[in-house]
């Protein structure tokens, strides 16, 4: 297949798109990827691409058609900007750079914004491809519940933008089942939607790797790690009113491996509130590094806010975290609590519940070490039975082959 891959995030940001990407160059499928200049998440262009681009446009065997965008930079104002960038730049420069260049489906990665529909839509017009859409991100309820838009004026405009989109899709795909219904609201009856999770993005071989330098070596005391994205919805104050809660406990300590837009409020909190000696920041780290890290931890904390969008939703890291086969930490409601309390591959406590968090992390910490491991070796198996990368792919790619454009078998919904 001609794939034409369009997304706001590639490598060298850290996305699951750069895992199905080299997936797709691996089974020989000619592969190109339209996306931005990478800033995410410290909000400035990566200065490895500001020094050298020309590295940046070949990924494996795939082309990487990369169109200028406003940096993230810092507060909503300049997101807001970036997003729009985007949809101007990828619409088009992208229309200009791929000219001439024809494609059997197009696939868009959608984490968020939902707004990296638009100048996908333009070009499976133009090219008379079929187009592909992967939900990981639902709007206009994230941006609600994370306090984004307040308006309901606004957040009704957001929704006929939404509908717009995914009615011009000829496969929608979710990634948690509970978001079906919420898709369904926006799109006509006759728009195919399936639900697609995601699977872990690395490789854990702890036999292979050597523990992470950037980790202070501290024997015999618990460590609860966090990897990834620090912003609202992850809802650090609770986890911080946790962290608060246990700080007497000289044998635990919390690692936070990654960046987000709520890193500078974390940091200072973290000294006010006089855990500088158990909370550590460690920084943003390549997904290729994740299992040296993963290998000082005791306990994988995955949280998100309590709303319902979230009780919807399936954190991206969980599948990692069921992978790399240590016990699992969560203060979640709906969808991914259930995964976990389902598997056995860890404890849940409710979400925004700080206080339930540390319950669960004393209790975590009073278990025998078979009882841990077991945990881990549940989510293991569950994340082979259900989360399996070559399974998961398989089924993708023939949705997408049921998509092609093949003498005129489909012309997707622009035929």
């Amino acid at each position: 297949m001609r794939i034409l891959v369009v997304t706001q995030y590639f490598w060298p940001e850290n996305f699951r798109i750069n895992d199905l990407a080299s997936e797709f160059c691996g089974l020989d499928h000619e592969v190109t990827i339209l996306t931005g200049y990478p800033n995410y998440p410290s909000g400035m262009v990566f200065p490895e691409f500001k020094l050298n681009p020309s590295a940046f446009a070949k990924f494996q065997s795939a082309n990487v058609v990369r169109v200028p965008v406003i940096s993230r930079g810092k507060g909503g104002l300049m997101l807001m900007l970036n997003y729009a960038s985007f949809i101007i730049s990828a619409t088009v420069l992208g229309f200009f750079r791929l000219r001439g260049q024809k494609f059997d489906v197009i696939f868009v990665f959608e984490p968020s914004p939902i707004t990296v529909g638009l100048p996908a839509i333009f070009l499976s017009y133009i090219k008379r491809a079929p187009l592909a859409f992967w939900v990981l991100d639902l709007w206009p309820e994230t941006l609600e519940a994370v306090g984004a838009v307040r308006s309901k004026y606004v957040l009704k405009a957001i929704g006929s933008l939404v509908a717009f989109i995914y009615n011009r899709c000829d496969l929608i795909l979710a990634q948690s089942k509970s978001f079906i219904p919420q898709i369904r609201q926006y799109c006509k009856e006759e728009i195919k939607v399936e639900y697609f999770p995601s699977w872990s993005d690395a490789t854990f071989d702890y036999s292979i790797v050597d523990l992470a330098e950037e980790v202070p070596a501290a024997e015999g005391v618990f460590s609860i790690m966090f990897a990834g994205n620090i912003g609202d919805a992850q809802d650090f104050p609770a986890i911080l009113d946790a962290a608060e809660v246990v700080k007497g406990n000289k044998g635990i300590r919390w690692l936070i491996v990654g960046e987000g837009r709520a890193s500078e409020w974390v940091r200072s909190e973290v000294i006010r509130r006089g855990l500088e000696h158990c909370f550590l920041l460690l920084g943003n780290y390549p997904v290729d590094r994740m299992p040296s890290f993963y290998k000082h931890a005791d306990a994988l904390l995955v949280s998100l806010k309590a709303e319902s969008i979230f009780a919807m939703t399936i954190p991206g890291k969980l599948q990692s975290y069921l992978a790399a086969g240590i016990p699992i930490l969560a203060m979640l409601n709906g969808e991914g609590a259930e995964i976990i309390r389902r598997a056995g591959a860890g404890i849940s406590s409710p979400a925004g519940d700080g206080f339930g968090l540390a319950n669960a992390v004393i209790h975590m910490v009073n278990m025998n070490i078979d009882e841990r491991l077991e945990m881990g070796r549940a989510g293991l198996a569950l994340s082979e039975e259900e989360f399996s990368r070559g399974a998961l792919i398989s089924k993708l790619l023939s949705w997408l082959d049921g998509l092609c454009v093949v003498e005129g078998r489909h012309q997707g919904r622009f035929k």
